[in-house]
């Protein structure tokens, strides 16, 4: 996926995303230090199974801590 840089506001940058051109707000400080308004990016996301599992065992086991402490 690719967005385009399309302005800059305070701490965040605007990407207009994808062909439809989807505004997003992006914190400016993990895009790369030299780009620029109109500047094109290349955008991956991956779905994280591990972190996913994991976080999800530290919900249950809090909720299974919150209840034997209500009883």
């Amino acid at each position: 996926m690719q967005a385009v840089i399309d302005r800059f506001e305070d701490k965040k940058a605007v990407l207009l995303v994808g062909e439809d051109e989807i505004p997003v707000i992006f914190p400016k400080k993990y895009l790369p230090a030299q780009i620029g308004e109109g500047d094109y990016v290349k955008i991956e996301i991956f779905y994280d199974e591990a972190e996913t599992k994991k976080a999800n065992a530290e919900a249950k086991a809090l909720q299974q801590l919150a209840v034997e402490q209500n009883k």
